[in-house]
C-alpha cells in the first residue's frame, strides 16, 4: 500500500492506499495497530475497491498536534478531506475493534454517503462501565492514571478475579497483555483520553442504517471473549439490512482469508 498524508489543522493524518476498484473502502484499525494489516485485503478486494486505511491519532505515522481530544467532528472533517482527495462523494466503511467504534460514530454523522458498513469485532456495540467511568468522570480518569504508574493493585485484582473464575482466561490474558508494561499502560491511558468523546449513539445509528438502507456486515470470532458475537445478535434487530458471521477465530480477524469472506457477502 502507498503512503500519503492529509494535512489537518496542526496535524498530519497518515494513510495508505491500494487497489483500483471504482468504489472507495475506508478502513479504521484497532487499538495499538495501524494501516498495515489492511494490506491483506488488497489481493481479493482490490479489484472492487480502492482501499484506503488511516492511522488514527497516537497510532502509526499520524501526527496529532492539536493538544486536545479527537472529536467526532475531527473524524468527519478528515473523511471529507479524504473524499475530496479521491474525488468521491460516497464510500464503504470497515472498522475493526476500536476502529469499529469510530466507524459507528461516522455512520451516525455520514449515513447518506455510506454504501456498505463492515464491522469486525467492533467496539461500541455495548456500553462498557469501566471505559465510561475512566473516560467520562474526573475521578475515574485520576484513578486510571494512578493505576498506570502504580499497577500492583490492578494486577492483584485481575489475577484474583481469574482465580475465582469471575474473569475468564481469554479476557485475563487480553487484559494482562494490554497492561503488562508501562509503555502499554500509557498508550491505553492516552488513547482512552484522546478518544473519550467517540461514543456512538446506537439507537440513532440504527435509525440511520434503516433510513438509508445501508447493508451492514457484522463479523465476530467464535472464541473472542473481548467482543463476543452475542453483541451482534443484540444489535441486528431486524430494522435495517444486516448479516452476521461468526468465524472460527478469536479477536484477531484481519487475516489473509478475510477478503474472500467479505467478497462473498457484499
Amino acid at each position: 500500500m502507498q503512503s500519503f498524508y492529509l494535512p489537518y489543522e496542526n496535524s498530519r493524518i497518515h494513510g495508505a492506499i491500494a487497489g483500483k476498484g471504482k468504489d472507495l473502502l475506508i478502513c479504521l484499525h484497532g487499538f495499538g495497530e495501524s494501516t498495515l494489516p489492511f494490506s491483506r485485503l488488497v489481493p481479493t478486494l482490490g479489484d472492487i475497491f480502492t482501499i484506503v486505511a488511516l492511522d488514527l491519532p497516537l497510532h502509526g505515522k499520524t501526527q496529532w498536534e492539536e493538544n486536545r481530544p479527537f472529536e467526532k467532528e475531527d473524524l468527519r472533517a478528515i473523511i471529507h478531506l479524504l473524499l475530496q482527495a479521491q474525488k468521491k462523494s460516497g464510500f464503504s466503511l470497515l472498522g475493526y475493534s476500536m476502529g469499529g467504534r469510530l466507524a459507528l460514530c461516522l455512520t451516525e454523522m455520514m449515513a447518506p454517503q455510506i454504501r456498505e458498513l463492515i464491522l469486525l469485532a467492533a467496539d461500541g456495540l455495548r456500553d462498557n462501565p469501566w471505559h465510561h467511568f475512566v473516560t467520562q468522570t474526573r475521578i475515574g480518569h485520576r484513578l486510571f492514571k494512578h493505576i498506570t504508574y502504580h499497577p500492583g493493585f490492578y494486577f492483584w485484582l485481575l489475577n484474583t478475579g481469574n482465580k475465582l473464575k469471575l474473569i475468564n482466561n481469554s479476557l485475563h490474558r487480553f487484559a494482562n497483555n494490554s497492561m503488562n508494561t508501562l509503555q502499554k499502560r500509557e498508550l491505553v491511558l492516552n488513547v482512552w483520553t484522546i478518544m473519550a468523546h467517540m461514543m456512538p449513539n446506537r439507537k440513532h445509528i440504527k435509525q440511520m442504517l434503516a433510513q438509508y438502507r445501508i447493508h451492514t456486515l457484522l463479523i465476530f470470532g467464535k472464541y473472542d471473549r473481548v467482543i463476543p458475537s452475542s453483541l451482534g445478535i443484540r444489535f441486528m434487530d431486524g430494522t435495517f439490512p444486516c448479516e452476521m458471521m461468526v468465524l472460527d477465530k478469536g479477536h484477531q480477524l484481519l487475516t489473509e482469508d478475510l477478503g474472500e469472506i467479505i467478497l462473498d457477502k457484499i
